[in-house]
Protein backbone atom coordinates (compact mmCIF):
# COMPACT_ATOMS: atom_id res chain seq x y z
CA UNK A 1 0.00 0.00 0.00
CA UNK A 2 1.69 3.47 -0.94
CA UNK A 3 1.64 6.36 1.07
CA UNK A 4 -1.08 9.38 0.87
CA UNK A 5 -0.31 12.60 -0.50
CA UNK A 6 -2.72 15.17 1.03
CA UNK A 7 -3.06 19.16 0.55
CA UNK A 8 -1.25 20.69 3.24
CA UNK A 9 -3.28 23.97 3.31
CA UNK A 10 -6.35 22.10 5.00
CA UNK A 11 -6.56 21.95 8.52
CA UNK A 12 -7.95 18.63 8.82
CA UNK A 13 -4.67 17.61 7.27
CA UNK A 14 -2.32 19.36 9.82
CA UNK A 15 -4.30 17.57 12.40
CA UNK A 16 -4.37 14.57 10.94
CA UNK A 17 -0.38 14.49 10.69
CA UNK A 18 0.10 15.88 14.00
CA UNK A 19 -1.92 12.99 15.67
CA UNK A 20 0.47 10.16 13.65
CA UNK A 21 3.70 12.38 14.64
CA UNK A 22 2.53 12.10 18.10
CA UNK A 23 1.72 8.48 18.09
CA UNK A 24 5.58 7.77 16.42
CA UNK A 25 4.68 7.71 12.86
CA UNK A 26 6.36 9.88 9.63
CA UNK A 27 4.94 12.81 8.19
CA UNK A 28 6.70 14.15 5.31
CA UNK A 29 6.13 17.85 5.16
CA UNK A 30 6.88 21.06 2.84
CA UNK A 31 9.45 23.55 4.44
CA UNK A 32 10.87 26.71 2.29
CA UNK A 33 13.94 24.72 1.66
CA UNK A 34 13.44 21.06 0.65
CA UNK A 35 10.89 18.44 1.85
CA UNK A 36 11.33 17.37 5.19
CA UNK A 37 10.62 13.83 6.83
CA UNK A 38 9.51 14.23 10.21
CA UNK A 39 8.98 12.53 13.04
CA UNK A 40 8.99 13.29 17.30
CA UNK A 41 12.29 14.65 18.06
CA UNK A 42 11.88 13.03 21.55
CA UNK A 43 10.56 9.42 20.41
CA UNK A 44 13.73 7.58 19.81
CA UNK A 45 11.67 4.70 17.98
CA UNK A 46 10.42 7.07 15.96
CA UNK A 47 13.64 8.70 15.14
CA UNK A 48 15.32 4.39 14.41
CA UNK A 49 12.48 4.33 11.99
CA UNK A 50 13.27 7.41 10.42
CA UNK A 51 17.01 6.44 9.97
CA UNK A 52 15.91 3.39 8.73
CA UNK A 53 13.40 4.39 6.02
CA UNK A 54 15.82 7.28 4.73
CA UNK A 55 19.27 4.53 5.06
CA UNK A 56 20.82 7.24 6.96
CA UNK A 57 23.89 6.61 9.17
CA UNK A 58 23.33 6.73 12.57
CA UNK A 59 26.24 8.91 13.16
CA UNK A 60 24.61 11.55 10.90
CA UNK A 61 22.54 14.01 13.39
CA UNK A 62 19.39 15.46 12.54
CA UNK A 63 18.07 19.11 12.78
CA UNK A 64 14.91 19.84 14.82
CA UNK A 65 12.32 22.20 14.06
CA UNK A 66 11.28 24.90 15.76
CA UNK A 67 8.64 27.38 16.22
CA UNK A 68 10.01 30.70 16.66
CA UNK A 69 13.30 31.25 19.33
CA UNK A 70 11.17 30.31 22.49
CA UNK A 71 10.80 26.39 21.68
CA UNK A 72 14.89 26.53 20.46
CA UNK A 73 15.39 27.38 24.36
CA UNK A 74 13.86 24.16 25.32
CA UNK A 75 16.74 22.59 23.58
CA UNK A 76 19.32 24.76 23.80
CA UNK A 77 21.52 27.28 25.44
CA UNK A 78 21.11 30.64 23.27
CA UNK A 79 24.42 32.84 23.38
CA UNK A 80 23.67 36.51 22.53
CA UNK A 81 25.62 36.28 18.90
CA UNK A 82 22.43 33.21 18.38
CA UNK A 83 19.63 35.44 19.90
CA UNK A 84 20.74 38.71 17.34
CA UNK A 85 20.64 35.91 14.32
CA UNK A 86 16.95 33.71 15.48
CA UNK A 87 15.77 37.42 15.58
CA UNK A 88 16.99 38.91 12.22
CA UNK A 89 16.68 35.30 9.98
CA UNK A 90 14.06 32.74 11.66
CA UNK A 91 12.23 31.51 10.38
CA UNK A 92 13.48 31.02 7.39
CA UNK A 93 16.14 29.05 6.05
CA UNK A 94 19.55 29.07 9.02
CA UNK A 95 20.36 26.28 11.07
CA UNK A 96 21.71 27.29 14.28
CA UNK A 97 24.08 24.75 16.49
CA UNK A 98 24.57 25.07 20.08
CA UNK A 99 25.42 23.89 23.20
CA UNK A 100 22.42 21.18 24.14
CA UNK A 101 20.25 21.66 27.06
CA UNK A 102 20.22 18.33 29.29
CA UNK A 103 16.60 18.39 29.41
CA UNK A 104 16.01 19.06 25.97
CA UNK A 105 13.07 17.05 24.35
CA UNK A 106 14.91 15.26 22.18
CA UNK A 107 16.59 11.80 21.87
CA UNK A 108 20.50 11.22 21.76
CA UNK A 109 20.09 9.25 18.85
CA UNK A 110 18.81 12.31 17.10
CA UNK A 111 21.77 14.19 17.58
CA UNK A 112 24.11 11.23 17.51
CA UNK A 113 24.87 11.67 21.00
CA UNK A 114 26.27 14.79 20.77
CA UNK A 115 26.62 17.66 23.04
CA UNK A 116 25.71 19.96 20.42
CA UNK A 117 22.19 20.33 18.66
CA UNK A 118 21.02 21.71 15.89
CA UNK A 119 18.06 23.52 15.33
CA UNK A 120 15.86 25.81 12.66
CA UNK A 121 12.53 27.42 12.72
CA UNK A 122 11.07 26.92 9.01
CA UNK A 123 8.99 29.63 6.97
CA UNK A 124 6.37 27.28 5.45
CA UNK A 125 3.05 28.20 7.06
CA UNK A 126 2.39 24.41 6.86
CA UNK A 127 5.47 23.23 8.49
CA UNK A 128 4.88 26.33 11.11
CA UNK A 129 1.23 24.56 11.86
CA UNK A 130 2.47 21.33 11.67
CA UNK A 131 5.04 22.17 14.55
CA UNK A 132 2.41 24.25 16.23
CA UNK A 133 -0.44 20.98 16.54
CA UNK A 134 1.91 18.98 17.85
CA UNK A 135 3.18 21.36 20.15
CA UNK A 136 6.77 19.84 20.74
CA UNK A 137 10.08 19.81 18.38
CA UNK A 138 10.39 17.87 14.65
CA UNK A 139 13.64 16.44 13.48
CA UNK A 140 12.49 16.64 10.19
CA UNK A 141 15.78 15.20 7.42
CA UNK A 142 15.76 15.73 3.74
CA UNK A 143 12.70 13.40 3.08
CA UNK A 144 14.16 11.10 0.64
CA UNK A 145 16.81 8.03 0.82
CA UNK A 146 20.27 8.86 2.16
CA UNK A 147 22.74 10.29 -0.11
CA UNK A 148 20.10 11.14 -2.94
CA UNK A 149 18.75 13.66 -4.62
CA UNK A 150 16.87 16.20 -2.45
CA UNK A 151 13.04 16.68 -2.35
CA UNK A 152 11.33 19.56 -3.48
CA UNK A 153 7.80 18.48 -4.73
CA UNK A 154 5.52 16.03 -3.03
CA UNK A 155 5.33 13.72 -5.83
CA UNK A 156 9.65 13.60 -5.36
CA UNK A 157 8.92 12.10 -1.66
CA UNK A 158 6.77 10.07 -2.99
CA UNK A 159 8.86 8.65 -5.98
CA UNK A 160 11.54 8.08 -3.24
CA UNK A 161 9.45 6.90 0.12
CA UNK A 162 6.41 5.87 -0.75
CA UNK A 163 6.22 2.82 1.01
CA UNK A 164 8.38 3.87 4.02
CA UNK A 165 6.32 6.46 5.46
CA UNK A 166 2.75 7.33 6.69
CA UNK A 167 1.73 10.25 4.63
CA UNK A 168 2.92 13.18 2.63
CA UNK A 169 1.37 16.45 2.90
CA UNK A 170 1.87 18.39 -0.13
CA UNK A 171 2.92 21.87 0.14
CA UNK A 172 3.80 22.54 -3.60
CA UNK A 173 6.99 23.92 -4.95
CA UNK A 174 10.11 24.33 -2.47
CA UNK A 175 10.57 27.98 -3.12
CA UNK A 176 13.71 28.04 -2.03
CA UNK A 177 15.14 24.54 -3.34
CA UNK A 178 18.59 23.69 -1.34
CA UNK A 179 18.99 23.09 2.69
CA UNK A 180 19.34 25.67 5.00
CA UNK A 181 22.53 27.13 5.66
CA UNK A 182 24.37 25.89 8.82
CA UNK A 183 26.13 28.08 11.50
CA UNK A 184 27.70 26.55 14.46
CA UNK A 185 27.31 29.13 17.42
CA UNK A 186 30.01 28.78 20.16
CA UNK A 187 30.15 31.68 23.00
CA UNK A 188 30.24 34.60 20.54
CA UNK A 189 31.90 33.14 17.85
CA UNK A 190 30.17 31.64 14.69
CA UNK A 191 31.24 29.23 12.16
CA UNK A 192 29.79 28.15 8.69
CA UNK A 193 29.06 24.33 8.69
CA UNK A 194 27.19 24.09 5.43
CA UNK A 195 25.78 26.94 2.70
CA UNK A 196 22.42 27.06 1.95
CA UNK A 197 19.49 28.38 1.51
CA UNK A 198 20.51 32.00 3.15
CA UNK A 199 23.89 33.10 1.48
CA UNK A 200 26.87 34.47 3.87
CA UNK A 201 26.76 37.37 2.76
CA UNK A 202 23.25 38.45 4.69
CA UNK A 203 24.43 36.71 7.86
CA UNK A 204 28.41 38.18 8.12
CA UNK A 205 27.20 41.93 9.11
CA UNK A 206 26.16 39.90 12.39
CA UNK A 207 28.82 37.56 13.04
CA UNK A 208 31.98 38.70 10.84
CA UNK A 209 33.61 36.98 8.49
CA UNK A 210 32.27 33.13 8.87
CA UNK A 211 35.10 30.31 9.11
CA UNK A 212 34.45 27.22 7.07
CA UNK A 213 34.17 24.01 8.89
CA UNK A 214 35.85 21.00 6.44
CA UNK A 215 34.06 17.62 5.98
CA UNK A 216 34.51 15.35 8.88
CA UNK A 217 33.77 11.59 9.29
CA UNK A 218 31.80 12.46 12.55
CA UNK A 219 29.57 15.32 11.11
CA UNK A 220 28.81 18.16 13.77
CA UNK A 221 25.41 19.23 11.46
CA UNK A 222 23.53 17.21 8.71
CA UNK A 223 25.11 17.83 4.69
CA UNK A 224 28.39 17.31 5.92
CA UNK A 225 29.54 14.06 3.90
CA UNK A 226 31.36 13.78 1.34
CA UNK A 227 29.09 12.03 -0.98
CA UNK A 228 25.64 12.95 -0.69
CA UNK A 229 22.81 14.84 -2.82
CA UNK A 230 23.57 12.24 -6.49
CA UNK A 231 21.65 11.44 -9.00
CA UNK A 232 22.44 8.01 -10.51
CA UNK A 233 24.22 9.12 -12.76
CA UNK A 234 27.99 10.49 -12.52
CA UNK A 235 28.28 14.30 -12.39
CA UNK A 236 31.03 16.35 -13.91
CA UNK A 237 31.39 19.66 -13.42
CA UNK A 238 32.55 23.11 -14.83
CA UNK A 239 31.58 22.08 -18.31
CA UNK A 240 31.12 24.03 -21.46
CA UNK A 241 29.65 21.01 -23.47
CA UNK A 242 27.99 17.58 -23.13
CA UNK A 243 30.23 14.73 -23.95
CA UNK A 244 29.42 11.42 -25.24
CA UNK A 245 26.71 9.44 -23.29
CA UNK A 246 26.37 12.98 -21.12
CA UNK A 247 23.59 15.31 -20.75
CA UNK A 248 24.38 19.07 -19.92
CA UNK A 249 22.62 21.15 -17.55
CA UNK A 250 23.40 24.95 -18.17
CA UNK A 251 23.77 28.25 -16.61
CA UNK A 252 23.86 31.76 -18.56
CA UNK A 253 25.34 31.53 -21.38
CA UNK A 254 26.24 28.06 -21.46
CA UNK A 255 23.15 26.30 -22.89
CA UNK A 256 22.36 22.71 -22.15
CA UNK A 257 19.61 20.24 -22.54
CA UNK A 258 18.08 22.04 -19.21
CA UNK A 259 19.25 25.52 -18.21
CA UNK A 260 19.40 26.57 -14.78
CA UNK A 261 19.11 29.84 -15.57
CA UNK A 262 19.44 31.58 -18.80
CA UNK A 263 19.81 35.03 -17.03
CA UNK A 264 22.21 34.19 -14.74
CA UNK A 265 19.88 34.24 -11.70
CA UNK A 266 21.60 32.45 -8.81
CA UNK A 267 18.18 32.24 -6.49
CA UNK A 268 16.75 30.75 -9.75
CA UNK A 269 18.96 28.40 -10.51
CA UNK A 270 19.10 27.31 -6.25
CA UNK A 271 15.07 26.66 -7.09
CA UNK A 272 15.17 24.56 -9.59
CA UNK A 273 18.79 22.64 -9.02
CA UNK A 274 17.04 19.40 -7.92
CA UNK A 275 14.45 19.52 -9.91
CA UNK A 276 16.45 19.79 -12.89
CA UNK A 277 19.04 16.99 -11.86
CA UNK A 278 16.21 14.54 -11.23
CA UNK A 279 15.30 15.15 -14.75
CA UNK A 280 18.28 14.44 -16.32
CA UNK A 281 18.67 11.60 -14.06
CA UNK A 282 16.06 10.20 -16.15
CA UNK A 283 17.56 10.60 -19.56
CA UNK A 284 19.63 7.41 -19.50
CA UNK A 285 22.73 9.19 -19.97
CA UNK A 286 25.65 7.75 -18.29
CA UNK A 287 26.76 11.58 -16.56
CA UNK A 288 24.97 14.61 -16.25
CA UNK A 289 27.87 17.39 -16.79
CA UNK A 290 27.47 20.63 -14.86
CA UNK A 291 28.35 24.21 -16.69
CA UNK A 292 30.69 26.53 -14.14
CA UNK A 293 28.48 28.05 -11.54
CA UNK A 294 29.31 31.41 -9.88
CA UNK A 295 30.70 30.78 -6.34
CA UNK A 296 29.06 33.94 -5.20
CA UNK A 297 26.27 34.18 -2.88
CA UNK A 298 23.81 31.59 -3.49
CA UNK A 299 26.43 30.04 -5.46
CA UNK A 300 28.10 29.07 -2.82
CA UNK A 301 25.44 26.68 -1.98
CA UNK A 302 25.13 25.41 -5.33
CA UNK A 303 28.19 24.55 -5.68
CA UNK A 304 28.43 22.91 -2.68
CA UNK A 305 25.52 20.55 -3.25
CA UNK A 306 27.00 19.72 -7.10
CA UNK A 307 30.80 18.94 -5.80
CA UNK A 308 28.76 16.65 -3.10
CA UNK A 309 27.10 14.93 -6.09
CA UNK A 310 30.15 14.51 -7.95
CA UNK A 311 32.33 12.96 -5.21
CA UNK A 312 33.43 9.80 -5.33
CA UNK A 313 30.40 7.08 -3.66
CA UNK A 314 30.95 4.19 -1.92
CA UNK A 315 30.78 1.20 -3.82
Amino acid sequence: MSTEIIPASHDEAIERAADLLRGGGLVAMPTETVYGLAANAADADAVARLYEAKGRPRFNPLIAHVTDAAMAARLAHVPELARGLMQAFWPGPLTLVLPKKSTAPICDLANAGLDSVAIRAPAHPAAQALIRAVDRPLVAPSANPSGSISPTTAQHVFEGLGHKIDLILDGGACPVGVESTVVMVEDETASLLRPGGLDRGAIEPLTGPLQRVEDSATPASPGMLKSHYAPGAKVRLNASEARDDEVLLGFGQVAGDLNLSETGDLAEAATGLFAALRQLDTSGAATIAVAPIPATGLGEAINDRLQRAAAPRDS
